[in-house]
């Protein structure tokens, strides 16, 4: 699979969103009652090289660069939340986290089969009785040639679709340090291991949600990420870079919900003249439009530093700076909109589009990947580290 030229990529990302809107949209009407993603979905997204382009090229992927990523992660996410939050997860952390980690021998024998969904993966965080960071409390504990894992996780996206989870695990508990935590890549089919379903959520209907159970559960010790200790900067990284793929997601979402508001402006008429005349509207507009190109220029900034160096000192504060922006964006354009369509966007058939759906979808970006104070805490801490500097690509 060799890379896109510049015109094969443009009539991509044309396919993508026509996908985006038509197919997928159709599928979602049926999702939404069974929650539940039919099979249809998962070839339409293969049919489309979604799980494939992001790949390294050695791996049968596209080998786009993550400018044109973040392009194709902008245009799938104007449709249905649910097929969007998969989607977005297939191109980021599902592979990057086992080749930038993995070894050798495991890379050599998991990584072609991302191409086409042989292999897809959850990342398990987060726990109930902890934090998302180094207040964790599931245990690995090295036994010979093995690692035994004993502990639980909680709000772990993909379980319903996963043959293996990324799971951060205390290796070192006696460590007040960075080096208390490992990742490990760990099969589902592994005794010991168990998925307890989650109820349905407030939007995203169909992406599934599960608590991870870890009962004396024992792995190869090939399937260590990293270095142990290298836990936490496994995952810290690891989020950086998908917070700023939240934040495209959030930029198509805002985007479509602007284009819909227009229309609707320019259709709605009251006392002999669309509302998109009355300065009240224009002004909404403008502010939604504002917001979106701002939007936009943080992401494609972001993008470029990345591809410079992405292990730069400024990719973790940028990416939080992406993805808290994109919350305000998105927060500001749905209630604009809703406020634009009036009583007919609350309506789940409003024939404009998803109006409805889009401003339920939008919300699971508030919590995706940390919470806005989560975004605040990453952003002073590297402000103050580094100084109100930023270097910014052009």
């Amino acid at each position: 699979m060799s890379k896109l030229s510049n015109e094969e990529f443009q009539a991509y990302l044309k396919q993508i969103r026509e996908l985006a809107e038509g197919p997928l949209e159709e599928i979602q009407k049926e999702v939404e009652v069974t929650n539940k993603f039919p099979q249809e979905f998962y070839d339409l997204a293969i049919e489309n090289d979604l799980y494939r382009c992001s790949l390294p090229e050695e791996y049968g992927g596209y080998g786009l660069n993550e400018l044109e990523i973040l392009q194709v992660q902008e245009e799938f996410s104007r449709g249905p939340g649910g097929m969007r939050m998969h989607l977005h997860y297939a191109m980021d952390l599902n592979w990057r986290i086992l080749e930038d980690y993995g070894s050798e021998e495991v890379k050599a024998e998991y990584m072609p089969k991302f191409q086409n969904k042989e292999v897809f993966t959850c990342f398990a965080l987060t726990e109930a009785t902890g934090g998302t960071g180094a207040d964790l409390h599931t245990m690995a504990v090295k036994d010979g040639d093995s690692y035994v894992l004993n502990g639980e996780k909680t709000l772990i996206s993909h379980t319903d679709c996963c043959e293996f989870a990324y799971v951060i695990a205390v290796t070192n508990p006696e460590s007040d340090k960075n080096d208390r935590l490992s990742a490990f890549f760990v099969p589902l089919d592994t005794p010991g291991f168990e998925v307890i379903n989650m109820p349905h959520m407030m939007g995203c209907r169909g992406a599934g949600h599960g608590e991870l159970k870890f009962t004396d559960c024992r792995i190869d010790k090939k399937y260590l990420l990293g270095k142990e200790g290298q836990g936490l900067e496994i995952a810290m990284h690891s989020l950086s870079v998908s917070r700023a793929h939240i934040a495209a997601s959030n930029l198509g979402m805002a985007q479509r919900m602007l284009e819909l508001s227009l229309q609707y402006a320019a259709d709605r008429v009251t006392f002999g003249k669309p509302i998109g005349t009355r300065q009240a509207i224009r002004c909404k507009i403008a502010d939604m439009s504002m917001m979106v190109h701002a939007l936009r220029c943080m992401v494609y900034d972001f993008a470029k530093s990345y591809m410079e160096n992405p292990t730069g000192e400024y990719i973790e504060e940028k990416a939080a700076m992406c993805k808290l922006y994109s919350i305000d964006t998105t927060r500001r354009v749905s209630d604009e909109m809703l406020e634009i369509f009036g009583g007919v966007g609350y309506f789940e058939d409003c024939k404009y589009g998803p109006v409805e759906r889009l401003y339920r979808d939008c919300r699971a970006m508030w919590l995706e990947e940390g919470a806005p104070t989560v975004q605040r805490i990453t952003i002073s801490r590297n402000t103050i580290k580094h100084g109100a500097h930023i270097e910014y690509v052009v």
